[in-house]
């Protein structure tokens, strides 16, 4: 069998998944002793500048390289299949950036602070950007079809699933027994906590400002998304 297809691109962006993982992640486990040396503020900025100077890159080179390798499949010409693709985008934004977060902490003007939330989408999944990850790499890979793309939406979903243990991990150092009331009311599998009997999904608490923040990006996003993949083709990546 030939591997003509498995081209040098799908190990490259493998690296930058990894790479992107390991600052994310590390970073990550050392808030708690960063924030004592640096303040608050400080770490957040770190931690920003480093995510993003690899990701910025890393997005650039997905979009010029999505195609490579071997095509699967290409549902591209089917009727429905782009709606259903951008529906599953729009909400995997909801979860991926859930109105939990305060926008003044991520941009450091505010204090940057850990909470312990059990309102809005966490009712539903304790883990909201681990379940917004899948199911945009599923509607993406749906879309692309090509095997760059599993490899991308492997990596990005292990390193997701890795998340879902860190993040308990380090809530779990920093409340103690507080953390682990919130682990027992809520669920990482989505409206199973609600099955259960031991949440109540209250849609009042999705009416907030910051929600309609996010279907705005959605729109926005939407009528960039072309403009982008257009100005990324010129990088010469």
């Amino acid at each position: 069998m030939s591997f003509d297809w498995l081209t040098p691109s799908h190990f490259i962006m493998f690296g930058w998944l990894v790479g992107f993982a390991i600052a994310h992640s590390g970073l990550a486990a050392l808030r708690m002793s960063a924030e004592k040396r640096l303040g608050a503020r400080l770490y957040r900025v770190i931690f920003a500048v480093v995510s993003l100077s690899i990701a910025v890159p890393m997005i650039i080179y997905f979009f010029n390289h999505r195609y490579d390798g071997l095509r699967l499949w290409n549902v591209q010409g089917v009727s429905g299949v782009g709606a259903i693709v951008w529906s599953l985008s729009a909400i995997s934004f909801l979860f991926l950036y859930p109105a939990t977060f305060n926008l003044l902490e991520i941009a450091a003007l505010q204090k940057p602070q850990v909470h312990l939330y059990e309102t809005g989408i966490i009712r539903i999944t304790r883990h909201p950007q681990m379940i917004g990850q899948i199911i945009w790499c599923v509607a993406h890979t749906l879309w692309v079809g090509s095997t760059f793309m599993v490899v991308t939406s492997l990596g990005l979903i292990l390193h997701h699933l890795f998340g879902v243990w860190h993040g308990d991990r380090r809530l779990t150092l920093r409340y103690g027994d507080a953390f682990q009331v919130v682990k027992e009311r809520t669920s990482i599998l989505p409206f199973a906590a609600i099955a259960q009997g031991k949440q109540t999904l209250k849609l009042q608490e999705f009416l907030r400002p910051a929600y309609l923040g996010v279907a705005a990006f959605i729109g926005l996003f939407w009528w960039l998304h072309p403009i982008l993949i257009s100005a990324t083709g010129n990088v010469p990546w």
